[in-house]
């Protein structure tokens, strides 16, 4: 028979009553020890057994909680809308979002008036585009510390902590889909945010991502960078054999990591690789390609200098980052095989104007110097080979835009720029069928900025408004009606 919560309060009065008694005159016999013990009794007694009366009030509770703010059917109206597919500007067009998705595209006439219980979001005189795409994110941490010796002084909790900040930021600047290029976390924080993310937990992009870096020893993707005599334990992302490769990967797939990352070469942000120097061998690579594509995983490899990005190309993976000093061979041998190139262009600019007390460590900053000196060449012969390009930062997404705008000097026009951060960033993650542009079936990831970033790609500087799988994240003052 289910109780009232008056007798329940009775009840759980009169057992307090009978436990205190027994610790009263236990206290002189067992001391402090079983007092303590008792008290964690006390507590497990006076908040278990609730009776099926309250808790079935508690879950009906909850399910009323969960379902007081259902999503309501949206139409957007807008005076410009970037049809991605074919580089054209349509005007006067609507877009109606049913819960998480596009439900109808097209002109105000066509998609008709609706009725009075859908929401209407006025974007007139805005520029209307998918959701951003960035393919080379690294979400873990304080992204505004550029020293190699930072993340050792942070632990996984804070670094991810960080991460939920760092992905509110991508949101903000339009970024509704990302793929994290790689951490340094053993624990794989960016992993637990990916989750996070899809169960609703909390706000940010969708996500797939990659591990670990997989290196070798004291290369671009080793994280200890101490002095010898005060070296880390050696960690798993390391690999000096073909066998360790294999160990590697399986770790990374192990723990949920959608692509792998491999690092060909040396890199610019830490103080002990040469970007010149091959460091995974061709044979290493070919292995874990093929382990990674086995279990359906992708590759991405770090390489800037020429002879590592030609060996990562000839082993099979899928994207090169970078790929600074592409030189002809490896161009060529990228349009005939498919792989994608993503340059992340803007990051060594900045980093190459950086004065010494910018917080980047003196031999990075160097690096970066010399290595800017090739990119505008490779970038160039990257667009004479029609090489498949996709967006992507590594750098704090602070600056976002500024991609946008190096693509465009590095020789893109501005649509191929905004193309490269939709349409082709989604066909590189396999995820065309679900974001990349407006279309019915897709999730309604869709943004709004002022101007026609078309014409002037600084529009990409201003985005106001931004939804995310039919919810609103934020909308500005100017995209107010």
């Amino acid at each position: 028979m289910l109780q009232s919560p008056v007798r329940l309060k009775r009840e759980r009065r009169r057992r307090q009553r009978y436990i205190v008694g027994a610790l009263v005159q236990c206290n002189g016999v067992f001391g402090g020890t079983m007092i303590r013990r008792a008290l964690f009794a006390l507590c497990l007694v006076t908040t278990i057994n609730l009776t099926p009366a309250l808790a079935e009030k508690k879950e009906t509770v909850d399910a009323k909680q969960l379902d007081q703010h259902p999503k309501q059917l949206i139409l957007i109206k807008t005076t410009r809308l970037v049809d991605i597919h074919n580089g054209e500007v349509l005007s006067d067009q609507e877009i109606l979002v049913d819960g998480d998705n596009i439900a109808r595209v097209g002109p105000s006439s066509v998609i008709g008036p609706q009725s009075s219980e859908v929401r209407v979001v006025d974007l007139t005189g805005l520029t209307i585009l998918p959701g951003l795409i960035d393919c080379h994110a690294h979400v873990l941490g304080n992204l505004k510390n550029l020293s190699a010796f930072g993340p050792l002084g942070m632990s996984s909790p804070q670094a991810t902590l960080w991460g939920v900040h760092n992905l509110q930021v991508w949101l903000s600047h339009g970024f509704t889909t990302l793929r994290d290029a790689g951490e340094s976390d053993l624990a794989y924080g960016q992993l637990a945010l990916r989750d996070s993310v899809r169960m609703g937990l909390i706000k940010g992009p969708r996500m797939v991502s990659a591990g670990n870096y997989i290196s070798v020893t004291g290369g671009h993707g080793d994280a200890d960078v101490l002095a010898p005599d005060q070296a880390l334990a050696r960690r798993p992302n390391l690999a000096d054999t073909i066998d360790d490769i294999s160990v590697a990967v399986r770790h990374d797939i192990k723990y949920g990591a959608d692509w792998i990352k491999l690092i060909a070469t040396g890199g610019i942000s830490d103080p002990m690789s040469d970007f010149n120097v091959q460091e995974l061998s061709e044979e290493q690579m070919s292995r874990a390609v093929e382990v990674a594509h086995r279990a359906h995983k992708s590759v991405m490899a770090h390489a800037e200098g020429a002879d590592g990005i030609k060996s990562a190309v000839r082993a099979g993976v899928d994207s090169i980052e970078h790929g600074t000093m592409l030189d002809e061979e490896g161009a060529a041998a990228m349009e005939k095989k498919g792989t994608w190139l993503v340059p992340t262009l803007s990051v060594i600019q900045r980093y190459a104007t950086m004065s010494s007390p910018s917080g980047l460590d003196p031999v990075a900053l160097q690096k970066s110097r010399v290595i800017l000196t090739y990119q505008a060449e490779a970038f160039q012969r990257a667009l004479k080979h029609h090489i498949r390009i996709a967006f992507g930062l590594d750098d704090d997404p602070d600056f976002l835009p500024k991609e946008f705008a190096a693509m465009v000097k590095g020789g893109m026009q501005p649509i191929e720029a905004i193309q490269a951060a939709t349409t082709r960033a989604a066909e590189l993650l396999g995820l065309s069928s679900q974001v990349g542009s407006i279309k019915a079936g897709q999730a309604a990831d869709i943004i709004a900025v002022s101007g026609d970033p078309t014409r002037d790609i600084s529009a990409m500087e201003h985005v106001v408004f931004v939804m995310k799988g039919g919810e609103i994240i934020f909308q500005h003052a100017a995209a107010q009606p």
